[in-house]
C-alpha cells in the first residue's frame, strides 16, 4: 500500500500548486507504481515560506531547547525502526535493490544515523577566547537558517537522513527534494517526522524534477544553504546558481573516481573481495565506490 504521494508542506500532505502528477516507476518491473504530486516553483516559494516562518526567532521550533530537539530526533528514530519492514518494502519497490540492503542498511541503519546525531544537540559549543584587555570575548554556534537539500536515488532513505538529520540537530529547517525516481520513502519520512511531534514548517518535503523544482530551491533567495548529492555536472550547476542568487552556503557530494590502494603485505584473497565489493556494491551506484584499484 502507498500511503503519501502528495508534496509536504508545513506538516500537511497537500496536493501540487499546478495539479501536476508524475509517474514513479518499479525498476524491476518496469511497471507504474503510482503518480505523485509534481512541485515546481509556486510549491518552492510556499515550502521555503513554511520554512523560513518555523526558524523566525520566537517560533515553537526556535525556542525548543536543544535537549528536546535531541529527544525528538530520538523518537523518530523510534518510529523508522518500528516501520522498517515497510520502509524497507518500500525502498525496493520504489528503487529496486534488494530487500535486504533496504533493510539493513538503510531503514535500520538511518535510525542509528538520528540516534547519533540526536546526541549532539545539547553539545555544540562555542568556546571563550581569553584575549587581551578588560574584555569577555566568546564565539556562538549558531544554525544557518532554511536549508535546500536535494538527493540522488541510490541510497533514498539513508540520502535523506544524512542531509536531515544533521540540520536539524543544529536547529536549522529544511525543504528537500528527493529523485523524482525515487519520492515515495522521502514522503513516508515526512510523515514519520510528523509523528515524532516537530514542528510545522521545520522539515518540507517536495517530489519533483531538477530544472523545474530543484532550481528552484538552489536560486531562492530566502534559502541559506543548499546541499546536494548527485553528479559533478549538476554539482558545478549549483555553485554557480547559489553564488548568483544570495551566496548561499554550498555542500556538494559530487560523483568521483575513489581509489583502493592494496600494499604488499596485504591479504590477496581478503583484498580481491574487497576490491569487487567496494566498487560493485549496490550495482556501483554508491558516492565513494573504489572504481580505481592500485
Amino acid at each position: 500500500e502507498i500511503k503519501y504521494t502528495q508534496i509536504f508542506i508545513n506538516n500537511e500532505f497537500v496536493n501540487s500548486v499546478s495539479g501536476k502528477t508524475f509517474p514513479t516507476i518499479n525498476p524491476a518491473t518496469g511497471e507504474k507504481i503510482c503518480d505523485v504530486q509534481e512541485a515546481e516553483k509556486a510549491d518552492v516559494d510556499k515550502a521555503v515560506a513554511a520554512a523560513r516562518a518555523a526558524f523566525q526567532l520566537g517560533s515553537p521550533w526556535r525556542v525548543m531547547d536543544a535537549s528536546q530537539r535531541g529527544r525528538l530526533l530520538w523518537k523518530l528514530a523510534e518510529l523508522i525502526q518500528r516501520d522498517a519492514v515497510y520502509l524497507a518494502s518500500l525502498e525496493t519497490l520504489d528503487n529496486g535493490k534488494p530487500f535486504l540492503y533496504s533493510y539493513i542498511g538503510s531503514a535500520l541503519g538511518v535510525s542509528n544515523t538520528l540516534q547519533y546525531f540526536a546526541g549532539w544537540c545539547d553539545k555544540i559549543t562555542g568556546k571563550t577566547i581569553p584575549v587581551d584587555g578588560p574584555y569577555f570575548t566568546y564565539t556562538r554556534h549558531e544554525p544557518v537558517g532554511v536549508c535546500g537539500a536535494i538527493i540522488p536515488w541510490n541510497f533514498p532513505i539513508n540520502m535523506f537522513m544524512w542531509k536531515v538529520a544533521p540540520a536539524l540537530a543544529t536547529g536549522c529547517t529544511v525543504v528537500l527534494k528527493p529523485a523524482e525516481q525515487t519520492p515515495l520513502t522521502a514522503l513516508y519520512l515526512a510523515a514519520l517526522i510528523r509523528e515524532a511531534g516537530f514542528p510545522p514548517g521545520v522539515v518540507n518535503v517536495l517530489p519533483g524534477f531538477g530544472p523545474t523544482c530543484g532550481a528552484h530551491i538552489v536560486e531562492h533567495m530566502d534559502v541559506d544553504k543548499v546541499a546536494f548529492t548527485g553528479s559533478t555536472e549538476v554539482g558545478k550547476i549549483i555553485q554557480a546558481a547559489a553564488g548568483k542568487s544570495n551566496v548561499k552556503r554550498v555542500s556538494l557530494e559530487l560523483g568521483g573516481k575513489s581509489p583502493l590502494i592494496v600494499f604488499t603485505d596485504a591479504d590477496l584473497d581478503v583484498a580481491v573481495e574487497q576490491a569487487h565489493q567496494s566498487l560493485f556494491f549496490n550495482q556501483g551506484q554508491v558516492c565513494c565506490a573504489g572504481t580505481r584499484t592500485f
